[in-house]
């Protein structure tokens, strides 16, 4: 599937929206390129996302879309050249364009389940039909 998300758009709700629209339940965003007017990128081992200033450029967008959520990591450039990644959150907005390549898997189901190591909701993959 390709997305191409129009001006003041927020990425990551259009991915979700997508998945409900199409009754996605495990996908994976291949790629996304285009330019944000600003991000909300949460950075490692930080609680809350940052916002960061646009105009941006989106150098890459990847991850994974599952029935719990998104996870998306993000490569995001200033008009300085400084690059910033994370992971991408809520709130952020499409500048002028945002390409967003999604392969879907359609014989499973992507689940976010708390893990005794890390102490985080990790990916679970389940066969298709599995109860919740």
């Amino acid at each position: 599937w390709v997305l191409r998300l129009s001006p003041g758009v927020d990425p990551v709700e259009s991915l979700l929206d997508a998945c409900k629209e199409n009754g996605w339940t495990a996908a994976f965003v291949v790629s996304g390129v285009g330019s944000l007017a600003e991000a909300k990128l949460r950075f490692a081992a930080q609680a809350e996302p940052s916002t960061i200033a646009g105009p941006l450029e989106l150098v890459s967008l990847s991850g994974t879309l599952s029935l719990d959520g998104p996870h998306l990591h993000a490569a995001l450039a200033d008009a300085e050249g400084q690059v910033f990644g994370g992971h991408l959150r809520p709130g952020s907005k499409v500048r002028t364009t945002a390409e967003i390549l999604v392969a879907v898997l359609p014989d499973v189901v992507f689940r976010r389940r708390p893990d005794p190591r890390t102490g985080e909701r990790e990916l679970v993959v389940e066969p298709r039909g599995t109860p919740a």
